[in-house]
């Protein structure tokens, strides 16, 4: 059969067309797993015993139980190995071990919407979470200064596998948002993190596509269907220079990817979509981080409707060639980004670097450092909405 994750919607269509089961039954199955996952607190839930599955899921044709029994005796194909909780538990890691012995890793970031004002007064709101997810093992692109890079790429994620992140994650906390900012190049596993997302934004999850961002590298063709498949979703793009020779000495990939004609199929997906683009700049000292980039950055994102987010460089330890900027530089590269250029900047908020859970650190079993605090800013859902 071949199915990973009984989240793998596509394969559970056509299985359950080939023995005459209508494919209406399958959110249905996925609803009252979710519903007892969540309130069971148990994802080892154990359905091979007589009478189980009719227990936990009801309604079901008689063909469809042979069929769960048979392929799904514990309906998740991954299992939660281990859970980090930062000291302020603000922030939980998910080391999650896949159905072939592999890991992958989830983060958990809460935030507090009261903190802070919003047009000089008080913050409305209470605490929301956003989930940090992979999409693949490891990764191609070989970013320099990102810790999932090190590891090389192992193999993509299914559908089910990516949608079974947010089933675990359900169980620590209430998901508002979705960012694939995980393991991986989510436009580098297409189908799979499209399919993903057209079942989160179903039953029973029924998240918004404006809740959804999807975070890459610039895969140019990819970008150029994303609008079309998926449309309302957040797009985020991972620029981290103002110059095609600067991505190519920390981000290898870049090389199959000019920025040039990066620029032009993000023109062309903000012309069709409407939305504004998150661009993600990694501060590095020295390489760019200088007023000059900070002007060839405001220059190349001009005619664009983006925000711009810097993001403080977290070190991944002896793999680390980098060095963070210092605050007075990320400063001031935001004031020109906002005061010469009109562009809105903000500086990321450092979450879940005690527990390598913060960006670029995401990598199965590296040791790393800590850094200090740095500048905070907000949420993702604050900088795409």
């Amino acid at each position: 059969m071949g199915i990973r994750s009984i989240f793998d919607g596509g394969e559970m269509r056509t299985e359950f067309e080939k023995i005459g089961i209508d494919s209406k039954f399958i959110p249905i199955i996925w609803k009252h797993l979710h519903l007892h996952l969540n309130l069971n607190l148990n994802l080892n839930l154990n359905l091979n015993g007589e009478g189980e599955w009719e227990r936990h899921v009801p309604s079901l044709p008689s063909s469809a139980y042979q069929f769960l029994r048979s392929n799904f005796p514990n309906p998740l194909s991954s299992s939660l190995h281990s859970v980090f909780h930062s000291a302020d538990n603000l922030t939980t890691k998910l080391l999650i071990k896949l159905h072939n012995g592999a890991f992958v890793e989830a983060v958990i970031m809460r935030y507090d919407t009261r903190l802070g004002k919003y047009g000089g007064k008080p913050r409305p709101g209470g605490l929301r979470a956003t989930l940090c997810i992979s999409s693949q093992v490891g990764c191609k692109m070989g970013c320099k200064f990102c810790a999932t890079g090190s590891m090389g790429f192992k193999n993509n994620l299914s559908s089910g596998e990516i949608v079974e992140q947010l089933v675990h994650a359900s169980t620590f906390a209430q998901i508002r948002n979705v960012v694939f900012m995980g393991m991986g190049e989510p436009l580098n596993n297409y189908s799979a993190v499209v399919q993903a997302v057209r079942i989160m934004t179903g039953s029973p999850f029924q998240l918004s596509f404006k809740r959804i961002t999807i975070s890459t590298v610039g895969i140019i063709h990819s970008i150029k269907r994303l609008h079309n498949d998926l449309p309302g979703l957040n797009l985020a793009v991972s620029l981290h220079a103002p110059a095609q020779d600067i991505r190519c000495q920390i981000m290898p990939a870049a090389r199959a990817f000019p920025l040039e004609k990066l620029m032009d199929s993000l023109q062309e997906y903000q012309t069709k979509s409407l939305h504004k683009i998150l661009i993600e700049y990694i501060m590095l000292d020295g390489v760019n981080d200088e007023e000059q980039h900070a002007r060839q950055l405001g220059k190349l994102l001009q005619t664009f409707q983006v925000v711009v987010n810097l993001i403080p460089f977290n070190s991944i330890g002896i793999l680390s060639e980098f060095k963070p900027s210092s605050e007075q530089k990320v400063s001031k590269f935001r004031k020109i980004l906002r005061g010469s250029y009109n562009i809105r900047t903000t500086v990321r908020k450092q979450m879940g670097e005690g527990i390598s859970g913060a960006c670029g650190q995401l990598v199965v079993n590296l040791p790393d450092k800590s850094l200090g605090n740095q500048d905070p800013l907000t949420d993702i859902e604050d900088l795409v909405i």
